[in-house]
């Protein structure tokens, strides 16, 4: 016997009113759009150290990949993609500790590369030193350092 279960009655629906939308508080003043951690724009936290004037320029095509990285004396790796993240590139870190645990994405701002949490915070920064090497400092003060 095939008994079909009975039709649940209609929700009962508001009314739609029409109207003009009051103008912003001043012109061209819009309320903050609520940010999502997952997208929030990546901005320092901390004042990131100026490399040498004779640090070689850093372009993102040749930061991609994987990177061997010491952070306050042990070691992990880095890996840097140009997927988006945010306003920045994602990235991330395997066996890391401390701030860098916690990296989820970077880019290049003049001659450094900085590194971001997910909310967006600077979590180090870097600049190149040499072939294949970067060196810079964590926002908690440990030196780092990148190598292939």
């Amino acid at each position: 016997m095939d008994s079909q279960p009975e039709p649940l009655p209609a929700a009962p629906s508001g009314t739609v009113t029409g109207g003009q939308l009051p103008p912003p508080s001043a012109p061209g003043a819009f309320p903050e759009a609520p940010q999502n951690p997952q997208v929030a724009a990546a901005s320092p936290t901390a004042p990131a150290a100026a490399p040498p004037a004779n640090a070689p320029d850093v372009t993102k095509n040749g930061m991609l990949g994987s990177w061997n990285t010491s952070v306050g004396g042990s070691s992990c790796q880095v890996f840097l993609s140009l997927t988006k993240f945010g306003n920045a590139s994602r990235g991330g870190s395997r066996g890391c500790a401390g701030d860098m645990q916690k990296m989820r994405s970077w880019d290049v701002q003049g001659k450094q590369v900085v590194m971001f949490d997910e909310s967006g915070n600077q979590i180090a920064s870097v600049y190149s030193s040499g072939a294949n090497r970067f060196d810079g400092q964590t926002t908690s003060g440990q030196s780092i350092s990148l190598s292939r």
